[in-house]
């Protein structure tokens, strides 16, 4: 059902496209500071649902009709990157359901808001769909059957989004254990801040 020699590539190609530090990745690791690994896997699911649209909408061709379409993008990409800055100027002052709480604070963040915040984070960044559009066809062995080699992509795929995913929260969540004392709190949230800031700056310049 899949090309083994296609495959042999694929993983290694796909592998290294989803460790390089990208939007998805800084936003993982900016709530891993946060929120934690444990909380970060919301947004994970979000995220993952956004790679699996991009991925798809490529090799279907949707991709090259959106991707068409720059007004309707820079506004999607605009609205989500001016959210992210908001919520990095509240991270930067301590404030806001994502900064970090002080000791026996509750996080109020709900899993919603963090699922949809990786949802937008992936979909609306063109340069995710330009890239998919460009490498993942490629992978299509025309001679076998189109669904079940889609599905199997697919599935790798997200496999490797989730693996590096966690690995950057788990980072972000080491970081803050270094600066776990009372005084720093409010360094950690300008560090988150000044990532989501970046987030949001790097979605609506790109």
């Amino acid at each position: 059902m899949i090309n083994v020699a296609l495959l042999s590539v694929f993983i290694p190609t796909f592998l290294f496209v989803s460790i390089t530090p990208g939007l998805c990745m800084t936003l993982s690791m900016t709530l891993g500071i946060s929120l934690g690994v444990r909380r970060t896997l919301w947004m994970m699911w979000g995220e993952m649902l956004g790679v699996a649209i991009v991925a798809t909408s490529a090799v279907l061709g949707v991709a090259a009709i959106l991707l068409g379409m720059p007004a309707l993008f820079t506004a999607f990409k605009w609205l989500g990157g001016i959210y992210l800055c908001y919520v990095g100027v509240q991270m930067w002052q301590s404030k806001g359901k994502l900064a970090i709480p002080e000791p026996g604070a509750v996080v109020q963040v709900s899993r919603r808001q963090l699922f949809w915040q990786g949802l937008v984070t992936a979909v609306s960044n063109p340069k995710g769909w330009a890239f998919h559009m460009a490498l993942l066809p490629p992978f299509i062995d025309a001679k076998l059957p189109f669904w079940p080699q889609l599905a199997a992509l697919l599935a790798i795929i997200l496999l490797l989004e989730f693996g590096c995913l966690l690995l950057y929260a788990s980072g972000g969540k080491a970081l803050r254990l270094i600066f776990a004392e009372d005084k720093n709190v409010r360094l950690l949230n300008r560090i988150a801040g000044s990532l989501m800031l970046g987030v949001g700056i790097w979605l609506i310049v790109v």
